[in-house]
């Protein structure tokens, strides 16, 4: 059976790391790695006393944590989890089924998948956000596009074979997934992870959402990526901690 490393890069996230860990407790053949990027709070207490999960520090941001973290891991498997987000029941055989079925597909030389990603599911009983779920799951599968807090996983050698994660402030998972999609095909399990919808809950949904899509829009428009993410953290600073960006 071939190992997961499930990597999760953390920055105080003491308020929901005890969930997500508990949600890859009973799974089979799995290591955590957690990689702080320097938490103030008990985020690390809390994952080395309470689960006893191997802590890795690193400088701070998100690829720059969990390039770290890949570096270190063990599994045959890498799969990439935000601290706010909670794996479903039977994470691990769905995980090996994808990345090991075979399925033909005339637009890859490989019909294997490449890469996989969960549906979303946001934990927010506000009614907008079932929409914003069928609108992310949608074009998660139309353009082969996840984003990270849909727990994006992949061979460990595909990982090293396109460079890891780019240096990258913000967006370093939309620039991961392009370049899985010139190797082959990215599928989505039809099982949703759930994250935490504390942005959506504070900064209200059509505000999160527009901010989310204008992130893209400048990104695209070759706008620099420090910069964006400048603007963006700048306007979450005061209202939320951001934890993805859909």
């Amino acid at each position: 059976m071939e190992k997961i490393s499930i990597i999760i890069p953390v920055l105080n996230e003491a308020s929901k790391i005890k969930e997500t860990l508990a949600s890859v407790q009973n799974a089979t053949e799995v290591e955590v790695i957690i990689v702080d990027g320097g938490s103030e709070d008990e985020t690390v207490v809390l994952a080395r006393d309470c689960f006893g999960v191997q802590v890795l520090s690193s400088p701070p941001g998100r690829a720059c944590q969990m390039n770290a973290g890949a570096t270190s891991a063990a599994g045959d498997i890498l799969l990439f989890l935000h601290a706010d987000t909670r794996l479903p029941p039977g994470f691990d055989t769905l995980v090996r089924q994808v990345l090991t079925e075979e399925k033909p597909d005339k637009n890859y030389h490989n019909p294997n998948p490449i890469a996989g990603a969960f549906e979303l599911g946001i934990d927010a009983e506000v009614p907008y956000l079932r929409l914003i779920e069928k609108m992310v799951n949608w074009r998660s599968r139309f353009f082969s596009l996840p984003y990270g807090d849909q727990a994006i996983f992949l061979r460990a050698d595909v990982f090293w074979k396109i460079g890891g994660f780019p240096d990258l402030p913000i967006m370093e998972d939309f620039e991961l997934m392009r370049s899985l999609r010139q190797l082959g095909r990215i599928e989505i399990v039809p099982v949703p992870v759930m994250t935490s919808g504390r942005r959506w809950q504070k900064l209200g949904v059509v505000k999160t959402t527009l901010i989310n899509q204008l992130v893209i829009v400048a990104y695209l428009l070759k706008v620099s990526p420090a910069r964006i993410a400048c603007w963006y953290r700048l306007d979450q600073s005061t209202q939320a901690s951001p934890s993805s960006e859909n």
